[in-house]
């Protein structure tokens, strides 16, 4: 556990602009997650609207970190919050909520505003981890939970292009009705569509119909966009795509399982498990069977944690202390038929994403690890995808203590901006595809 100051401090160097303090208390009553008061606003109707992608409230969305413009606009831009209609992986209705941001700055690459959908990076379970809980307070530490808005650096650097963005909380995280469902392939990638649907909606937008919408994420997000990139064609054709940034998507489960287990990010495992026991009987049934008592007690400690709560909670830890034989959940997994058929269906690379991608990934990145990540690339280009690979080359800055996870996030972040920024005015890109034999 002494890595653990090493792991924090990487953390807090890629936080940038996230230096306010948090409240931990809002005006509405609600439920409390680890000493943060959870406002009404997260809590779902019992009723849905029909469409995916369909409003079901909005309301202003203070930014923790904002500056008077010299026109009396704040900068970089005027926030809502908002709630919305998805469909999760059972294809039932949910609500998800998230945040629209009208910027400030003037769009000057052609045509109406843009829209970027932004996928954030890995915030935790606890509902006080929502990424627009992020964008009012940048940094929260109340004593029971530590949350950075880690994001919000890239979230802004995009408003600066002009380009309107829409975040998604995902479901469950902020919606007060179930467990956030982390690293669900069809949770995510509908959720980021229906956030881009649910932004044309939303009071004082200036995007049109007519505008191009870009999917960004790194990580968690990487996922999510790479998801919903493969999704949009059948889900979401009304969504004008016109390209996707991937960075270091979890493809593979099974890989990524293998790579976070022990390492500082081990408490993802627990969610991962609490997510899918969830939405699944047949992992919840091997859950129960397997699972010791310390493993129940730390899946429900981490059900309510945020990524930072989980690094000093348990950092480190491996999963053969939580089961009842000793085995790893991973091995455990892979000797059910039934639970791992539940990760195979979680693979993306199976189908042609829309548009061009823009996927990167750490050559170093063990936690989650660069070969799967690469081979998400491969596939992509075999079924034809116009796909840019970005090998992000980099010296090995610490096995399993996310440095060589983390530090891609910001080096290969203005590279990622000015790329999407390029498909959001039209402009066309090559795919590389045919470099991939001597890419690492």
């Amino acid at each position: 556990m002494t890595r653990l100051p090493t792991v924090a401090a990487a953390v807090a160097a890629c936080v940038g602009l996230a230096v306010a303090p948090a409240s931990a208390s809002v005006a509405s009553p609600g439920e409390v997650s680890r000493g943060v008061t959870i406002p009404a606003f997260y809590d779902p109707p019992a009723t849905l609207p029909s469409a995916n992608g369909a409003l079901i409230r909005t309301e202003p969305l203070p930014l923790g970190l904002s500056l008077p413009g010299l026109d009396g606009r704040p900068m970089p831009g005027t926030a809502t919050r908002l709630m919305y209609r998805s469909t999760d992986s059972n294809g039932q209705p949910v609500a998800v909520t998230g945040s629209y941001i009208e910027p400030s700055a003037t769009w000057r690459g052609g045509g109406p505003r843009p829209l970027v959908a932004l996928a954030s990076g890995t915030m935790g379970q606890g509902d006080q981890c929502a990424p627009s809980m992020a964008l009012q307070y940048p940094l929260s530490l109340t004593g029971e939970t530590v949350s950075i808005g880690y994001e919000n650096l890239a979230i802004y650097r995009l408003l600066s292009t002009g380009a309107a963005v829409v975040v998604t909380d995902y479901v469950g995280l902020g919606a007060t009705d179930r467990l956030h469902t982390y690293v669900n392939r069809l949770d995510q990638g509908h959720a980021l569509l229906d956030a881009a649907r649910a932004a044309h909606a939303v009071p004082g937008a200036s995007i049109t119909t007519a505008s191009r919408v870009g999917l960004y994420g790194y990580s968690q997000g990487g996922g999510a966009s790479a998801s919903a990139a493969e999704l949009q064609p059948s889900y979401a054709p009304d969504v004008q795509l016109a390209g996707t940034y991937s960075g270091a998507p979890p493809a593979d489960l099974t890989s990524v399982m293998k790579g976070i287990d022990g390492s500082a990010l081990a408490g993802a495992l627990g969610w991962s498990i609490n997510g899918f026991a969830q939405s699944d009987p047949d992992v919840r049934t091997l859950v129960d069977a397997n699972i010791n008592d310390a493993g129940r007690a730390a899946l429900r400690d981490l059900s309510t944690m945020c990524v930072g709560d989980a690094i000093f909670g348990y950092g480190f830890a491996t999963s053969t202390t939580w089961t009842k034989s000793g085995t790893s959940l991973a091995d455990i997994i892979a000797a059910n038929p039934a639970a791992q058929a539940v990760l195979d269906r979680q693979l993306i690379g199976t189908l042609k994403p829309a548009g061009p991608v823009r996927l990167a990934t750490g050559v170093q990145d063990d936690i989650v690890p660069h070969g799967q990540a690469r081979r998400l690339a491969v596939d992509w280009c075999h079924k034809g995808g116009d796909i840019t690979y970005q090998p992000v080359i980099l010296p090995n800055l610490g096995d399993k203590i996310l440095t060589n996870h983390l530090t891609p996030l910001i080096t290969d972040q203005g590279d990622a901006v000015s790329w999407l920024t390029d498909r959001l005015a039209g402009r066309s890109t090559v795919s590389n595809c045919w470099t991939m034999p001597v890419q690492p």
